[in-house]
């Protein structure tokens, strides 16, 4: 019987060779995933309810040292360290471009959200949010022509 040890691996222990292996897989998986929900059922399954609350703190860092928050804003608004706050802004300094285009997309992401604004409860909108699957059954009403040649 073969007995194995789930251990926190560390970088080091790994060659090159495996390491890339290991980040090509990680990349993959992560590139594959498509949509909001899908997203959110595979960083559910694959990280702890600590490590996602870890990654979203620093991304709210980094956001708020976009926007020109003060470190000490920051720590008191988060209850993060200095180091933390540090080592985010360090990251953006260095220019990650992938952190830094992941929180202008989100910014343009939570911007389309504020402009939709929240649903009137028991509007259609509202019920098809909440029982999407019931509508497969009806077809959406019709969309109006209005006066100024737009759909409504």
């Amino acid at each position: 019987m073969v007995h194995f040890s789930y251990m926190k691996m560390r970088p080091r222990a790994l060659s090159k060779k495996e390491t890339i292996a290991t980040l090509d897989t990680l990349y993959t998986a992560a590139s594959v995933i498509k949509g909001r929900d899908a997203v959110k059922m595979f960083l559910r399954d694959l990280l702890t309810p600590s490590e996602r609350i870890m990654l979203g703190r620093r991304i709210i860092i980094a956001r708020m040292l976009m926007e020109g928050a003060s470190h000490r804003s920051i720590e008191k608004t988060l209850r993060v360290s200095r180091a933390t706050i540090w080592r985010v802004e360090r990251w953006l300094e260095d220019q990650f471009p992938g952190f830094e285009t992941a929180i202008k997309e989100m910014k343009k992401e939570f911007d389309r959200r504020a402009l939709k604004g929240p649903l009137e409860p028991f509007s259609y909108a509202w019920m098809k949010r909440k029982y999407p699957l019931h509508f497969l059954l009806w077809p959406s009403p019709k969309k109006k022509l209005n006066s100024y040649g737009k759909y409504t």
